[in-house]
């Protein structure tokens, strides 16, 4: 029986983690559990700060982004007498039970609690990379989407004003997911991601083929592992070619704002199952989409835990749609 259960945030934040918390604070209590939070995620254990949770803790957290426990990344935590220093922490407060929000750092951590002898753990995929294995969907990526979009429209006004062109650098980190879906739907040209390399030559080939009139240009690019590498690339086509283009890396505004419908569902739906599962003796896993729906999958291995982006039709129709003459 779970008597008493410890939410953490661990690693980047991602718009509808409070969704999540909220859900599986009240379906705890629902049943009886105890809850608490630790603050900013494995460093809370290391810091012995850990608080009850209420169903008026989770009033009104909904609408937020962000997280009310707040995050962060430990790098203390990579050492096993720091685990072994947190884990009789969780002994001691009779912790049976650990939910951790975040993605595959913070899975990996959970998994090691509990192999080491550390209470149940489940996990749920938050962050707006959408690159965790095991799952289709992980929240925060619908409203990190739909922020860049509402960016990339602003600034289409601007470059068709001025008859300029723009790259737009997305988050990411080494997956392409959120930028494919934000340039294909914000109209750009040409989209850039690591998983389907395009060489300078080959870009520029791209950009200098005949196409129809345009008043300005856009190119989508993911970070792929390497913030602020929109810069460089603006600078090789104008080394070579003469033709600028201005840079716009939108960076952690992706990452703040009110979740979307999509967020706040799921993640509700997920922090309700992670609390059913651990119930049900369950644990070693976390909660996933698999075709539209929430199941539970075992946690990927930490070396093949990253998810990337595999479907070339998508980029392919966006080169379709943006050569019309």
């Amino acid at each position: 029986m779970i008597k008493k259960l410890l939410l953490l945030c661990s690693g980047g934040d991602a718009p509808g983690m409070n969704a999540v918390i909220r859900a599986a604070v009240r379906t705890a209590l629902y049943h009886h559990v105890t809850v608490f939070g630790a603050e900013s995620g494995y460093c809370g254990l290391l810091n012995q700060k850990i608080f009850p949770l209420t169903g008026a803790s989770v009033a009104n957290c909904i609408m937020r982004g962000g997280t009310i426990l707040k995050t962060g990344r430990c790098l203390d935590f990579h050492k096993k007498p720091i685990r072994d220093q947190c884990r009789e922490f969780l002994r001691q407060q009779k912790i049976d039970a650990l939910i951790v929000l975040g993605g595959n750092g913070s899975f990996a951590g959970a998994s090691l609690i509990e192999k080491e002898g550390g209470p149940r753990v489940i996990g749920i995929p938050c962050t707006i990379d959408n690159d965790i294995n095991g799952t289709e969907y992980c929240i925060g990526f619908d409203t990190a989407r739909n922020t860049a979009l509402s960016a990339i429209d602003k600034i289409r006004d601007t470059a068709f004003s001025l008859d300029r062109n723009f790259i737009i650098e997305i988050m990411g980190r080494e997956s392409g997911f959120l930028a494919v879906d934000v340039g294909i739907a914000g109209g750009a040209e040409i989209i850039l991601i690591p998983e389907f390399p395009t060489s300078t030559e080959q870009l520029i080939k791209k950009i200098q083929s005949k196409r129809r009139q345009k008043l300005g240009s856009l190119i989508v690019a993911a970070e792929a592992g390497e913030p602020n590498s929109s810069i460089r690339i603006a600078k090789d086509i104008k080394a070579r070619t003469d033709i600028e283009y201005k840079t716009c890396i939108l960076g952690h505004i992706q990452r703040g704002g009110t979740p979307t419908v999509m967020d706040r569902k799921l993640g509700s739906e997920m922090g309700a199952q992670a609390v059913a599962a651990l119930l049900n003796d369950q644990s070693q896993c976390l909660t996933a989409v698999k075709a539209g729906k929430i199941t539970l999958v075992p946690f990927s291995d930490p070396q093949n835990a990253t998810r990337f982006f595999n479907d070339d039709m998508l980029l392919q129709l966006n080169e379709i749609i943006c050569e019309s003459k």
